[in-house]
């Protein structure tokens, strides 16, 4: 027999005793009791298992049923696209979001305070305005034939001459109401020059041209050399025509330009359009008759000895779009050139022409017949380009205005540069 005592089984923290059965007559009883008390804790249990699971399908019920797009919603999850759509990941979900609301914080931030200042400026830039334009313009009548800019001279003793070409500059000049601001215009006598504190409003920016005169007949403007009168099936570049045509559009949306008569690219000078087709027509079939001066200025090679002449030719085009003179008289365009010489110098001169006719690089082909190319025109024999350019300006158009009658005269004189060669 073993004396050492038995080994106790370590204790389990929350188990529950075995029950201990007696022994004897009554250890049936108490196996069987033992046994109903084991069914009932097992009822017990599933009574309480089965109410809990009551309990969840009720929540279940009143829940949408998982995936739809009603419960997505309610977990503030759109639902999902269709079939076939290449919805982007979680991830790049996320991505697009916070770069949307950085964009939006960003555009909220930019918007606080810069806008309260900008609309301060303008405010005080608006009041500053509307108190010069309170003040009635200084007016002065014209006595004597004189060109804009000497007579605002004349007249305005306390401005300096820079000052008064700023004044010109802004628009605040007009003459007979009409705004310009060509330092040369020319004045005659019983017109009024108004002189204005206010600025006009901005007027459309004009690239190579200048507004001589205009009405609502007639546009007069000065063309600076390289720029196209009207655009060419080969060019589409900026023109006059397209640039006058925005202009009268800013007003008003329907109106148009129509062209009475053109210049080279390389020609600089006064040039003018109709603005109505009516005007167009009637100035074109008595062009003749209603132009009545058309001088230009042109720089030719050489010393032209005679101090007058004429040239008359019937021009023609060849394949190479290139104007001559046929040999023979009746074939081709007619076109009478006159010259005179102003100044001549040991290389170059310098001589007043005039049109009786107006035909396609009428005084380029005309000169180089003469032996006088004009200077700076390759494609007419010319071997020198002393001025950077061609020596051909259009200095004076004058004309019977087409609804009053009028006789209107523009002389826009001879570029400085011109004359430097001669020296």
């Amino acid at each position: 027999m073993n004396d050492k005592p038995a080994r106790r089984a370590p204790a389990r923290h929350n188990a529950k005793p075995k029950p201990i059965i007696p022994a004897g007559k009554n250890a049936k009883h108490a196996a069987l009791a033992l046994e109903r008390e084991k069914k009932q804790a097992e009822a017990e249990a599933k009574a309480k298992q089965g109410s809990r699971n009551s309990r969840k399908t009720a929540k279940a019920k009143e829940r949408p049923k998982a995936g739809t797009a009603e419960a997505k919603g309610q977990r503030g999850i759109k639902p999902a696209a269709p079939e076939g759509d290449n919805n982007p990941t979680k991830k790049d979900a996320y991505a697009t979001e916070r770069k949307k609301v950085l964009a939006e914080v960003a555009a909220l931030q930019k918007a606080k305070q810069p806008v309260g200042r900008s609309k301060s400026k303008t405010s005080a830039k608006t009041r500053l305005t509307a108190k010069q334009a309170a003040v009635p313009p200084r007016s002065f009548e014209v006595q004597e034939p004189s060109e804009l800019l000497a007579f605002l001279i004349s007249q305005l003793k306390n401005e300096g001459r820079n000052s008064i070409k700023s004044i010109l500059a802004r628009g605040q000049v007009s003459v007979d109401g009409q705004a310009l601001t060509a330092y040369n215009y020319p004045l005659k006598p019983g017109q009024t020059v108004s002189v204005s504190r206010a600025r006009a409003k901005e007027a459309t920016r004009f690239a190579g041209l200048s507004i001589l005169h205009e009405d609502d007949d007639v546009i007069v403007i000065n063309k600076d050399a390289g720029l196209l009168s009207i655009a060419t099936e080969q060019e589409k570049e900026l023109t006059a025509y397209r640039q006058l045509t925005e202009h009268v559009r800013a007003g008003d949306p329907s109106r148009r330009i129509f062209v009475l008569h053109r210049l080279d690219r390389d020609t600089s000078g006064v040039m003018m359009f109709a603005k109505s087709e009516q005007v167009q027509k009637s100035m074109q079939d008595a062009w003749k008759d209603v132009v009545k001066e058309r001088t230009y200025v042109a720089l030719v090679e050489g010393t032209v000895t005679a101090s007058e002449g004429t040239i008359s030719s019937w021009l023609k085009e060849n394949a190479a779009m290139k104007v001559y003179s046929s040999p023979e008289p009746n074939d081709g365009q007619h076109a009478v050139t006159h010259y005179k010489v102003v100044q001549a110098g040991r290389q170059y001169s310098l001589l007043q022409v005039n049109l009786e006719t107006g035909r396609k690089n009428q005084i380029r082909v005309h000169l180089q017949d003469i032996g006088h190319p004009i200077a700076g025109d390759k494609k007419y024999g010319a071997k020198t380009k002393p001025i950077g350019r061609l020596g051909l300006h259009a200095s004076v158009l004058s004309f019977e205005h087409p609804r009053t009658g009028e006789l209107m005269r523009f002389d826009t004189g001879v570029p400085t540069a011109f004359r430097k060669p001669l020296s």
